[in-house]
């Protein structure tokens, strides 16, 4: 927004708010030009002669193509009353004679590339001034507290500079100030306290109609004298400024605000109910602070209510029954908070184009009611509880989105669905839909995503229309369904061949004694390795080995309801994972191997060699093992929390960088316990985020090693034909299919770059061309916050320093880490000392140690 954007259009959602700026010139532009004006289109630098003009009273020049600097001799026109020289190219620093004269009314300037400072007198010669636009340039420095000399100023805007400092008390005494424009800016609260001191002093500013302080650090709390702003108050927006502390009841004297704007702050405490004192009041934005406790009645008194955000708080309970009074309400966002259900008053919101209720933990069916929404465009129900069929959404003829993945509706999906022909967006994944895709589906045009993964669905995929545009991502984890190749599932053909006694023998007989070997031989090996184990010093990590148990193909189809699709979690190259619980009450996850694919038996066997000689507290544990001739599966200590890609990269969740740090040292932990640390070194081979998962207490574990070698010692090499993830993988061993420990510590450098980053290294931007390693390493040292994930790293938030220099060090070893020379490449004891010692620095410099 800074430099290239009106700072008057701050919400794209409200409408044109372009403001009086502009329009008032384009007014000025319609009148008939006069012996005392001039009004001109031109290109080229604005003529010094204009200075001889002394009769000139007003200068018009916006919305050309100046460049250059604004003419000294401007400022020597004595009856000079307007001047404007808005939205050219115009440059340097405003010559400070425009400030002393008596005479001018109105000073616009704004949309140049204008530099340089203020004049610290700026408002002691300037008695008759009622406009001072000067947004969206380069000045810098602070606001003079003389600028509240201009006692005649009506509309003030500033935003879209460099400014920075205080923001003066002295503007209170601007008694015919309507309108105040400081946005995105580098400005800060004058007080010695956390109060925004400030504002009580504006609030002697009786005529005030719009505030605007958004994207400014101001870093203080809202004081209780909010309340005493006069009733032609419209508009106040501070979006974006870490505002801390709670919203003030005294708010809700404000009754004629239309439009209040506090996202993106560190507000706490409840939304007062007072807030339904606000009547006139059209847009209420309290979305990314931490309000708590639940959804106040007073909400239902704001009867012109047409947007209401409040996603990403803390708000539990019920959403209001009195909702169903908001009768004018069309853009709802309850995203991601903590409530629990939907009153059937919700539903008579007829006028409602948009609503984002995902992820909260709402449960309960969806009416018929759900019918009225006949505008609705985007509907958002994902991660809840909520289940029954869909057939009351048949009729949503307008809906252009809709998503209720990761609930518990079941039922068909409507053959209906063909009227939605507005769909583009179709997303019914993680839900227990049965039945046959309808093959009306294909009549949707203009559908650009769909998703039905993880349900119970049967029958053929209808591949065609817009259907045969979307990949086998779309309808994995329904064990029922056929059709193409390309999706990756069964023919839609069906043969049956009567068993005989070979069969029998095959399938059941021959797996039962297999069983009995692989138990046995197991067991062998954990004892070996306890002794192993037993010589190792410096083991505060390791864990004891777990006592073995058997477990049967019978438990374990108990376990997983018939290894059923809504318990499948996840799909690899070799097999899928399925969630389950033992007759004990035990969380396992079961890792089914494709005995159908190349390699399939080959990584179990790699897997169980592996996880049977090893045990450390981040990496995943074995208990146990289930072998046949057609069935082979490791049970699994289970992962609640998932994986790290799922944190990284879903909307639904955030990891902050005391977080990451943690995980990080985690992983490397487990790969200094593989390489120094087990009775053989394990190199894994295939590290990424996929493969880091999380326990109930976010605790990294390293998972699947389908594709990990033994090595012989420390510093062995060893040679390979099996291919790792493309972007992680070492150099040498692409080209050479060379192993060793050095090239776990080059994908560990690269995870922690995406770790930081949230950019994987086979997105499309990076190419041969331009690396991930490429693309940070241009960042450093001066532009790395370019680089980190904006969710971790702002301007002007709390501790933005220390987190700054926390993440230089860590993006700079990681590249240290990724180097194309083997044996440039620290291994992983420096590695995790390294971290440790960059995590208690950053601790310290936050004030957490």
């Amino acid at each position: 927004m800074r430099g290239d954007a009106d700072p008057r259009r701050w919400d794209q959602t409200s409408g044109d708010r372009s403001g009086g700026a502009k329009k008032d010139a384009e007014r000025e532009l319609e009148k008939p030009i006069r012996y005392d004006e001039v009004k001109v289109v031109k290109v080229g630098v604005i003529p010094q002669s204009l200075g001889n003009c002394t009769s000139l009273e007003i200068i018009h020049l916006d919305d050309n193509n100046f460049i250059g600097e604004i003419p000294l001799e401007i400022g020597t026109l004595q009856n000079l009353t307007e001047v404007s020289l808005a939205n050219n190219s115009l440059a340097y620093q405003i010559p400070y004679a425009i400030f002393n004269s008596s005479k001018i009314e109105v000073i616009s300037l704004y949309m140049n590339q204008l530099s340089g400072h203020l004049p610290p007198i700026i408002g002691n010669w300037l008695p008759n001034l009622k406009v001072l636009y000067l947004w969206g340039n380069e000045l810098k420095g602070i606001i003079p507290s003389s600028i509240s000399n201009a006692s005649m100023l009506v509309e003030l805007e500033l935003g879209a500079n460099y400014f920075s400092g205080s923001i003066p008390n002295t503007l209170g005494n601007l008694r015919h100030l309507e309108r105040l424009n400081l946005v995105n800016n580098d400005l800060t609260s004058n007080s010695s306290t956390l109060e925004l001191s400030f504002l009580s002093s504006l609030t002697n500013c009786v005529n005030l109609t719009s505030i605007v302080l958004a994207e400014n650090p101001l870093n203080g709390t809202l004081p209780i004298s909010i309340g005493n702003f006069s009733t032609s108050l419209e508009e106040f927006v501070a979006f974006n400024c870490n505002i801390k502390g709670i919203i003030p009841r005294e708010i809700g004297n404000l009754s004629n605000l239309m439009t209040l704007h506090l996202e993106n702050n560190e507000l706490v405490g409840p939304i007062p109910s007072t807030v339904g004192g606000i009547r006139n009041l059209q847009g209420l934005y309290l979305q990314h602070n931490r309000l708590q406790r639940s959804i106040p009645n007073g909400i239902c008194q704001l009867r012109n209510l047409d947007e209401l955000l409040l996603n990403h708080n803390k708000l539990f309970g019920p959403i209001p029954t009195c909702w169903g009074y908001l009768s004018k309400l069309q853009k709802l966002y309850l995203n991601s908070n903590k409530l629990t259900s939907i009153p059937s008053s919700f539903w008579s919101l007829t006028e409602l184009l948009q609503i984002n209720l995902s992820s909260n933990s709402l449960s309960g069916y969806l009416p018929l009611d759900v019918g009225k929404l006949e505008h609705v465009t985007q509907i958002d129900l994902s991660w809840n509880k909520l289940s029954g069929d869909i057939h009351a959404i048949r009729g949503l003829y307008s809906l252009v989105s809709l998503s209720l993945a990761h609930n518990k509706f079941q039922g068909s999906i409507p053959q209906s669905f063909d009227n939605l022909i507005s769909m583009e967006h179709l997303d019914l994944s993680d839900n227990n839909f049965s039945a046959e895709i309808p093959k009306s589906l294909m009549k949707l045009k203009c559908l650009k995503y769909f998703n039905v993964s993880f349900n119970r669905l049967q029958g053929e995929i209808p591949f065609g229309g817009a259907i045969a545009q979307f990949s086998a991502s779309s309808f994995m984890g329904n064990q029922a369904l056929c059709g193409p190749p390309q999706l990756k599932v069964p023919p839609c053909e069906t043969s049956n061949v009567e068993q005989s006694t070979t069969t029998v023998i095959v399938r059941y007989i021959l797996p039962a004694m297999i069983a009995i070997i692989l138990a046995l031989f197991l067991t062998f090996a954990l004892l070996r390795h306890q002794k192993r184990a037993a010589k190792h010093n410096g083991q505060g990590d390791l864990l004891a080995l777990a006592t073995w148990r058997r477990i049967t193909y019978l438990e374990l189809e108990q376990a997983t309801d018939g290894f059923s699709e809504s318990n499948l979690v996840g799909k690899g190259s070799f097999g899928s994972v399925y969630r389950g619980m033992l007759s004990d009450g035990t969380s396992i996850a079961v890792k089914v191997f494709n005995l159908n694919i190349e390699g399939g038996f080959k990584s179990f066997k790699a897997e169980c060699d592996v996880l049977c000689s090893i045990r450390h507290r981040n990496l995943v544990k074995i208990i146990s093992s289930c072998s046949r001739i057609d069935f082979k599966a490791l049970v699994l200590e289970y992962m609640p929390k998932g994986s790290l890609k799922k944190w990284l990269y879903s909307h639904n969740h955030f990891l902050d960088m005391t977080e990451r740090l943690n995980m990080m040292i985690d992983v490397a932990s487990s790969l200094e316990y593989l390489h120094h640390g087990s009775p053989l070194p394990v190199v894994h081979c295939d590290l990424k985020p996929s493969n880091i998962l999380l326990n109930k207490d976010m605790v990294a574990h390293v998972s699947d090693f389908g594709i990990s070698k033994f090595l012989g010692n420390e510093e062995s090499i060893t040679q390979t034909m099996t291919l790792a993830t493309i972007g992680y993988m070492a150099p040498g061993y692409g080209s050479q299919g060379t192993i060793s420990t050095r090239g776990d510590v080059y994908s560990y450098g690269i995870l922690l770059m995406e770790t930081f980053t949230r950019k994987s290294p086979t997105v499309e931007m990076f190419t041969e061309e331009m690396s991930l390693k490429d693309w940070v390493k241009r960042s450093i040292p001066l532009s790395v916050i370019e680089v980190i994930d904006a969710n971790l790293l702002k301007r002007g938030e709390e501790n933005f320093n220390a987190k700054l220099d926390c993440m230089l060090s860590v993006m700079q070893l990681a590249m240290d880490w990724s180097t194309e020379v083997p044996e440039e490449r620290s291994n992983m004891k420096d590695v995790v000392t390294i971290l440790k010692n960059i995590k208690l620095k950053f601790l310290k410099d936050v004030g957490e140690d």
